[in-house]
């Protein structure tokens, strides 16, 4: 119950304050993190149920769609932080599990596709392995866009 600041530094672009604490009585050193309380929007679940924004709910659900992938927890922060700006800066109170859900895909396509495809497939209650397949034939499509074209091979040459 008593601690004293050792530390206090602002997060990314003033969005937290972090503090680092110690025990008064044993000495542990911990760290807090202070999030300014905004009233960010409602989330409309499939169901038509209403809960609030949970950034912890977010970021776990990401972090399960990269485990045991190489994508940083920074990453996934960055993500979450990105994400709530983006509740933050709209005018509408409330916002749909799917609309959330097309944000969170969106942003996990650029960062790591397979982590992508795991979201996806829980996120779009895929049913069977053709549905699987078809959201990897797209992504496989999409990366066939972006990339330059192959050159064309060498002709053998003879000795």
């Amino acid at each position: 119950a008593e601690d004293r600041v050792v530390d206090s530094r602002v997060g990314r672009d003033g969005e937290f304050i972090r503090r680092r604490r110690a025990c008064l009585s044993c000495n542990r050193r911990y760290t807090t993190y202070e999030y300014i309380e905004d009233v960010l929007p409602r989330v409309v679940k499939r169901d038509g149920r209403r809960e609030p924004f949970d950034r912890q709910k977010l970021r776990g659900s990401i972090l399960k769609a990269c485990e045991k992938r190489s994508v940083g927890v920074q990453a996934v922060d960055d993500i979450v932080a990105d994400i709530e700006s983006r509740l933050h800066d709209r005018a509408e109170k409330e916002i749909t599990s799917l609309e959330l859900g097309e944000v969170v895909m969106e942003q996990l396509q650029k960062l790591d596709q397979v982590a992508y495809v795991r979201f996806a497939s829980v996120y779009r209650q895929f049913k069977d392995i053709n549905q699987f397949m078809d959201e990897v034939r797209g992504l496989i499509k999409d990366g066939e866009k972006g990339k330059p074209a192959k050159p064309a091979p060498r002709p053998a040459v003879k000795k």
